[in-house]
């Protein structure tokens, strides 16, 4: 069973033609994001956990639990969970039309949600966004090659067409209609040093007011529950997000950003997203592992 809670709502390659330069990002490199909400204490979430593990180790996608506090009043506290998870999960549910939160939750890429445990349901969400990305990419690639056509265009001199008196110069191509475009892909690296973060991302014309989110994941954790609703059982969490935070502010420039590190807080990984709004669609997102950087806790 699907265990639910209510809550109040409040509020290019580069592509060079004549010294134009546009910067297109290869749908195949974007990973999609998948976050899966869950609880020790729900009886419903375990197989979801299962899922998420696999997930994680799946090139192109980025998988993250991020574990809630409000079953913990089922006689069980989770180990793992934090109060900005819950509120990340609740803002979704706002900002999707949502009247409640419930477990397990995965959202796919900040676009929909499906129940964590249906695992023919989450790969058919994965799969659809993909082929979102692709043909959103194939879209926007088509509308640059139209707009760099008609600015060549436009800078050359009037030519004379064959048997055309000179008094009548070869009309100038006509500027294409816009082409309809989804989201724009944004190239995101990370790079990590013993002193700081840095993370790159490069400008995309028409991705305007995204926040740049990081996670801080411990890639496995395997927790004994002794009682609740999984009394006996023994869990593995895999990419363990406890601190969800905004970081910056994106709009469509090229962005550096240097973080410092995250102290004693025990992580072996980092994943930075970059979402529309705050907890709209995900724009670009990057993962790095360093397994070896801090013990399992």
């Amino acid at each position: 069973m699907v265990r639910m809670a209510r809550f109040l709502a409040p509020a290019f390659a580069v592509f060079l033609i004549a010294g134009l330069h546009a910067v297109r990002a290869d749908p195949a490199q974007r990973p999609v994001v998948v976050e899966l909400y869950t609880s020790q204490g729900c009886s419903s979430c375990p197989p979801a956990d299962v899922l998420l593990g696999r997930l994680a180790q799946r090139p192109g996608v980025i998988a993250i639990s991020l574990p809630i506090t409000y079953w913990d009043m089922l006689g069980w506290k989770d180990t793992l969970a934090s109060e900005a998870n819950t509120r990340r999960q609740k803002a979704y549910a706002a900002a999707m039309g949502h009247g409640g939160v419930y477990t397990p939750q995965i959202i796919v890429d900040g676009v929909t949600d499906v129940v964590g445990s249906r695992a023919g349901a989450v790969e058919a969400a994965i799969a659809e966004r993909r082929a979102e990305l692709v043909q959103s990419q194939a879209m926007a690639a088509q509308g640059e090659m139209a707009r760099v056509r008609v600015e060549i265009d436009a800078e050359r001199p009037a030519e004379v067409a064959r048997g055309v008196p000179a008094a009548m110069p070869v009309a100038v191509m006509s500027p294409a209609p816009p082409v309809p475009a989804g989201d724009p892909i944004v190239p995101v690296s990370l790079r990590e040093t013993p002193q700081d973060m840095r993370i790159d991302i490069g400008a995309v014309p028409g991705a305007q007011n995204a926040t740049v989110w990081m996670f801080h994941l411990r890639s496995t954790v395997s927790v004994n529950i002794p009682s609740g609703e999984n009394a006996g059982r023994t869990v593995t969490y895999r990419n363990v997000a406890g601190d969800p935070r905004a970081v910056g502010v994106y709009r469509g420039k090229a962005l550096s950003l240097t973080l410092p590190k995250a102290g004693n807080a025990p992580h072996d990984g980092v994943a930075v997203i970059v979402q529309q709004g705050g907890y709209g669609h995900v724009l670009g997102a990057a993962l790095l592992s360093r397994p070896d950087y801090y013990a399992e806790r």
